[in-house]
C-alpha cells in the first residue's frame, strides 16, 4: 500500500470518468443511458478503491498516512497529499454518497445529462482533494474550485430562482475565502512554507494569530454555514436539484468544520481560546433561531435546510470546546449529519419526482399508499431529532457533554435545540405522512421503486448501525483527536508562561 498512490488515484479517478463521458458525442437516449452508466460505475469504482484507505489505516498512529509528495510550484509549494483520522472518514463519506446521488439523478435529470454528470464527477474530485491536501495552497485551490461545479449545477438544473440562488451561493462563499487567501500569504511570509504538517508545528505570534484566525473564520463560517452568514443555504437547497442538495448538505457543509479542525484550532490556539465565547454565542443563536425559523416553513426542503444550520451549531460548539468529548462529538455529528441530511433530501426527491411540488400543504396521508416510504422517512426524522439508537443522538450527546464541561449555560441553552428539532421534524412528518389520503393528486402515488430503495436504504442502515455501534468511527479518530487536543493545550500553556515572563 505504501508504493501505490491511493489518494491520488481516488481523487482523480472521477476525472477519468468525466473524460470518457466527454467522448460520447451522440445525444440519443442510448447515449444518455451510456453517460449515466459511465458516471455511476466511475463513482462506484472510486468508492471501492477508497475502502483500502480505511482498511489499511493505522488507527494507533496520529500522524498523516498514505503520504504523497511531489514538487509542484516554485517557493516550496508542493503537491502534498495525506490523511489522518480526521480527514480519512470524510474521504470515505464523499465516495460513498456520490454513487447514491448519481442514482438519484437517473430519471430526475433529462436535459443536458452529459454536462450534469461531468459536473458531478469534477465536484467529487475537488471535494476529495480538499480532505487529502497537505499543502495549504493546494488545499485552497481545491477548496475554492468546489464552488464552480456546484454553481453550475444549481444555476443550470435548479428551480425557477436558480440563477439568483447560484450567484448568492457563489458570492457569499467566494468573498469569505478572499480573506483566507490573504491569511495564507501572511502565513507563508511568516513561516516560510505552505506545508501543512510544518505549519502545524510552527508557533505563530499571538498578535498575528488573532488576524489569521478571523480571516480563516470568515471563510469557514460561510461554508458551515454559521449564523448570520447562513442565508445563502436555504435558497441554494430549495433551487438545487435533489442530488445537489444531498451533496451540499452531506459534504460541502463539512468543509467549514474540517477547516476549523485542520487550521483554526491547531495553528491559532490562543486566538481559538479567545474567540471561543463568540463561537458559543453564534452557535446557540443558530440552534435556537434557525430551529424556530424551521417551524415556520411551508417548503419541505427549506425546513430541512434550516435544520442543517441548527445541527451545524452543535458542531462548532463541540470543536471549540476543545476537549475530547466535544471534538469527537463534533466529528461524529458531521458524519451523522452527512448521512441523515443527505437521506432526507433524497427522500424529498422521491415525492417531488411524483408530484413536482415541495409545499408541505400539498401532502398528507402518504402512509396509506407509500408505507415503505413512511417507515424510511420516520427513521430519518428520528435521527434528525437525535433519538437514542440513531447516529444523530451520539453526536449531539457527546457535543453537549463536551460543552457542558466548559460552560454549563451554553450547554443548557443549546439543549433547547433538541426540543425545537423534535417540534419541527415531527410537525413535518405528521403533515406529510399521517392523516387521511383525501387529495386526488396523491391517491395514485406508488411506493418507492427498487432504484429509490437502493439509494435510500444504505443511508438508513448506516444511520441505525452507527447509532447502536459508533466505535468504528471513534477508533479511527481517537489518536488524531487526542494529538490535536494535546497540541492545543500545550500551546496555550506555553503562551501563558510566556505572558507571565
Amino acid at each position: 500500500m505504501t508504493d501505490w498512490p491511493i489518494l491520488s488515484t481516488v481523487t482523480f479517478l472521477p476525472l477519468v470518468g468525466a473524460f470518457l463521458i466527454l467522448l460520447i458525442r451522440d445525444d440519443s437516449e442510448s447515449a444518455r443511458r451510456n453517460i449515466r452508466n459511465v458516471a455511476l460505475w466511475t463513482t462506484v469504482i472510486t468508492f471501492l478503491l477508497s475502502l483500502p484507505i480505511w482498511y489499511y489505516f493505522d488507527k494507533g498512529h496520529a500522524g498523516f498516512q498514505f503520504v504523497e509528495k511531489l514538487a509542484w510550484l516554485d517557493s516550496g509549494i508542493s503537491y502534498h497529499m495525506g490523511v489522518d483520522g480526521i480527514s480519512m472518514l470524510f474521504v470515505i463519506l464523499t465516495t460513498f454518497l456520490m454513487p447514491l446521488c448519481i442514482l438519484a439523478s437517473w430519471e430526475a435529470i433529462q436535459t443536458r445529462v452529459k454536462e450534469y454528470m461531468i459536473a458531478f464527477l469534477v465536484l467529487e474530485t475537488l471535494m476529495i482533494g480538499v480532505f487529502c491536501a497537505l499543502d495549504i495552497v493546494l488545499f485552497y485551490v481545491f477548496f475554492e474550485a468546489v464552488l464552480v461545479p456546484m454553481f453550475i449545477i444549481i444555476g443550470v438544473w435548479g428551480g425557477k430562482r436558480r440563477v439568483y440562488a447560484s450567484f448568492k451561493f457563489f458570492l457569499y462563499t467566494l468573498l469569505g475565502s478572499v480573506l483566507m487567501l490573504l491569511a495564507i500569504m501572511a502565513m507563508y511570509w511568516q513561516a516560510g512554507t505552505t506545508d501543512i504538517p510544518t505549519l502545524l508545528a510552527h508557533s505563530f505570534p499571538v498578535s498575528m494569530q488573532t488576524w489569521l484566525w478571523l480571516a480563516f473564520f470568515a471563510s469557514f463560517a460561510v461554508k458551515m454555514p454559521m449564523w448570520p452568514v447562513h442565508t445563502w443555504l436555504p435558497d441554494a437547497h430549495v433551487e438545487a436539484p435533489t442530488a445537489a442538495s444531498a451533496i451540499l448538505a452531506g459534504i460541502l457543509l463539512k468543509l467549514g468544520g474540517y477547516g476549523f479542525l485542520r487550521f483554526s484550532l491547531p495553528m491559532f490556539p490562543v486566538a481559538s481560546a479567545d474567540f471561543a465565547p463568540l463561537i458559543y454565542t453564534l452557535s446557540v443563536v443558530a440552534i435556537v433561531y434557525t430551529s424556530l425559523v424551521a417551524l415556520m416553513q411551508e417548503d419541505i426542503k427549506k425546513l430541512i435546510a434550516y435544520s442543517s444550520v441548527a445541527h451545524m451549531g452543535y458542531v462548532t460548539m463541540g470543536i471549540f470546546a476543545a476537549n475530547e468529548q466535544g471534538i469527537q462529538g463534533a466529528l461524529f455529528q458531521m458524519l451523522s449529519h452527512g448521512l441523515v441530511s443527505a437521506a432526507l433530501f433524497l427522500c424529498v426527491g422521491v415525492v417531488y419526482d411524483r408530484t413536482h411540488t415541495r409545499e408541505i400543504s400539498a401532502y398528507g396521508g402518504l402512509v396509506n399508499n407509500m408505507p415503505k416510504y413512511a417507515v424510511v422517512f420516520l427513521i430519518l426524522t428520528m435521527a434528525n431529532v437525535g433519538l437514542p439508537g440513531t447516529s444523530g443522538f451520539i453526536g449531539e450527546f457527546l457535543t453537549l457533554l463536551g460543552v457542558f464541561r466548559v460552560n454549563t449555560w451554553v450547554a443548557l441553552f443549546a439543549t433547547t435545540g433538541v426540543i425545537f428539532s423534535a417540534a419541527y421534524a415531527l410537525w413535518l412528518y405528521r403533515r406529510v405522512v399521517f392523516g387521511s389520503l383525501d387529495k386526488e393528486s396523491l391517491k395514485s402515488l406508488l411506493d418507492m421503486s427498487p432504484r429509490e430503495k437502493l439509494v435510500v436504504y444504505p443511508l438508513v442502515i448506516l444511520t441505525i448501525f452507527y447509532g447502536v455501534y459508533p466505535m468504528p468511527v471513534f477508533d479511527a479518530t481517537a489518536s488524531s483527536v487526542h494529538a490535536l487536543i494535546n497540541q492545543y493545550n500545550n500551546a496555550l500553556s506555553a503562551a501563558a508562561t510566556l505572558a507571565l515572563k
